[in-house]
């Protein structure tokens, strides 16, 4: 039976695929995708169009036949192996941040923020969009990294990283750039961020002539990986989900 919402009031409307992604319940791109198969329905009637304006409000939705409400908000936090690409799929066939958390019976989740395939550490996921945009955008949460370099980086090395500098038109700075610790030939350091440039730690060490061995992401404003295991993943705690997206 046909639905009706005549009577409501209008409220604000979107695009279906974007109810439903904001609804926790996938990607905007799986959300159209279902549209196009036939598989989503507005007050009863069967929509194509993606874009068809609803109102999450008023307007009553289903995808296959049940009811879309909201999920379960889930944040979690994972460590990110080496190796593994930060998407859902990869059309070369590598293996996807997705491997580990097969078996667990989770929701869908987003990576909130990237980690390139070589790097590691602290990732978080989620299936709550707004979270997601405070977290990752222009607030500047610090991010903060262990790099593995070869040699022995000088202070005027260093200096430079803090002071700045234009690569491929883009202003890159580092908040943080200190000596950790050094052997014969290489050495560690400690790079914070409140910026995110695609590849900037590996662009700026590049632009000094300094090669990067590992780069591991240790910590996401006040929140470190601490001893979480590689390519292990726990939730958040609402202390840890209330500071975030605070910051």
């Amino acid at each position: 039976m046909k639905k009706s919402n005549a009577g409501l009031p209008a409220g604000p409307r979107h695009g279906i695929a974007r109810v439903l992604s904001k609804r926790g319940l996938c990607s905007r791109t799986q959300a159209a995708d279902w549209v196009r198969s036939g598989r989503v329905r507005v007050n009863g009637w069967v929509i194509f169009d993606p874009e068809h304006p609803v109102s999450g409000e008023h307007d009553h939705i289903e995808v296959g036949g049940a009811d879309a409400h909201a999920g379960k908000r889930i944040y979690l936090m994972l460590n990110k192996p080496r190796g593994v690409v930060t998407s859902a799929c990869d059309e070369h066939g590598r293996d996807t941040v997705y491997r580990c958390f097969e078996g667990a019976n989770l929701p869908w989740l987003a990576p909130v923020g990237r980690l390139d395939r070589a790097s590691e550490g602290l990732l978080l996921f989620s299936n709550d969009p707004e979270w997601a945009a405070r977290v990752s955008g222009p607030a500047r949460i610090a991010k903060v990294y262990h790099v593995q370099v070869n040699g022995i980086p000088e202070a005027a090395q260093l200096a430079r990283l803090r002071d700045g500098f234009e690569d491929q038109g883009e202003w890159l700075k580092a908040k943080v750039a200190r000596l950790l610790r050094q052997g014969s030939r290489n050495a560690w350091l400690e790079i914070a961020l409140d910026e995110g440039r695609n590849r900037q730690i590996r662009r700026m060490l590049a632009a000094l002539d300094i090669g990067v061995l590992r780069l591991i992401r240790v910590a996401i404003g006040s929140i470190p990986l601490g001893d979480l295991g590689k390519g292990q993943w726990r939730y958040l705690s609402e202390r840890e989900i209330k500071e975030l997206s605070q910051t």
